[in-house]
């Protein structure tokens, strides 16, 4: 598809869609056909044999602010066992698409400082956001923990 895109979602699910018509396309004999497309992928990661590895942003809440060099607590809730070493913190920023060709298109791993305990299932992550706008430029973020591979539902962060 040549205006096409790949987006994704906040749950982890990726979209995927395009089209190439205008208002005055004729769909019938061309000799390149296009399509009208949307389909959502589900990576093996979602599927619900993993749903006790998955772990649960409770704090920070979606939409929160957060700025340079500064050191971030994320907890979590994870029920099933919990493997510290194979815990860590992402930030995608939201594409933008033409053609086929995302531009802005960036995953940072923030440093983890310090994983603890905090409760049961409830763990606390210390990281350091990223140092300047040179790394991510300031705007919204998802902001995932991924534990095993498997991530979080994400959460937006506006990074100033």
């Amino acid at each position: 598809m040549y205006h096409s895109t790949a987006v994704l979602l906040r749950d982890g699910r990726v979209i995927v869609g395009g089209s190439n018509p205008h208002a005055y396309y004729n769909f019938t004999g061309v000799l390149y056909p296009t399509e009208l497309s949307l389909e959502a992928f589900y990576p093996g990661y979602l599927d619900a044999k993993f749903n006790n590895l998955r772990p649960t942003i409770v704090a920070p809440k979606s939409m929160s602010g957060i700025r340079y060099s500064k050191k971030l607590k994320i907890e979590v809730l994870i029920t099933g066992e919990v493997t510290l070493n194979l815990l860590s913190v992402t930030m995608v920023s939201p594409a933008f698409n033409t053609h086929s060709f995302s531009m802005n298109q960036r995953l940072l791993v923030l440093g983890n400082d310090k994983v603890m305990a905090s409760g049961k299932s409830t763990y606390k992550i210390e990281v350091m956001t990223p140092g300047s706008g040179n790394l991510a430029p300031a705007g919204f973020y998802l902001l995932f923990v991924v534990h095993q591979d498997i991530p979080s539902q994400g959460i937006w962060v506006h990074l100033k």
